[in-house]
């Protein structure tokens, strides 16, 4: 019951990242792309790690690291991301 449900976490991982690459053949705006593509891949990486945690738990500090280092950097990397694209937005109001 342990393998079913570990290897199904991984597998809707994969989901994940494969869901959260389609939008970027759409035809939105770039930040809307990537926010989309961090967040599916974000949660991807974060059911792997823990279908991974599920199936050998001996080795729970370093997948929960994995995890929280996950959480933090993607969540740090949209900010960053929406930061410099408000200042590029600012600084071609102010040359018209």
């Amino acid at each position: 019951m342990i393998d079913i449900l570990s290897y199904g976490l991984m597998i809707l991982g994969i989901v994940f990242w494969f869901w959260g690459t389609l939008p970027l053949i759409g035809k939105r705006s770039v930040l809307f792309k990537i926010h989309s593509l961090s967040v599916a891949d974000t949660l991807g990486s974060m059911s792997i790690v823990v279908g991974l945690l599920i199936k050998i738990p001996s080795e729970w500090s370093l997948l929960l690291l994995a995890i929280i280092t996950l959480a933090i950097w993607n969540t740090v990397l949209g900010y960053v991301i929406a930061y410099c694209s408000s200042n590029e937005d600012l600084e071609i109001q102010m040359k018209d």
